[in-house]
């Protein structure tokens, strides 16, 4: 599923109800960092965005992008 930040787009590897693996160009998230990010879900009714904001806990460096794992403090859902 798309993940997008301010300034880069991703791409989920594993969801869950606490946390997001996503890879990504962004070279700037660092580990502690708080960050913000969306991930798009579409479904038949049109597409929602989990809005989401946590902490990087891990970042996996590999060739043109990162790996980068966030533990989620707060979400919400939105319908586009």
């Amino acid at each position: 599923m798309p993940v997008h930040l301010k300034s880069a787009e991703g791409i989920t590897r594993d969801v869950s109800a606490t946390g997001v693996f996503f890879w990504t160009t962004a070279r700037s998230c660092a580990l502690g960092e708080l960050i913000s990010f969306s991930v798009e879900f579409n479904r038949l009714g049109g597409r929602m965005m989990f809005k989401c904001q946590g902490d990087v806990v891990r970042t996996e460096p590999h060739d043109a992008t990162v790996g980068v794992a966030v533990k989620i403090n707060e979400s919400a859902i939105e319908l586009a």
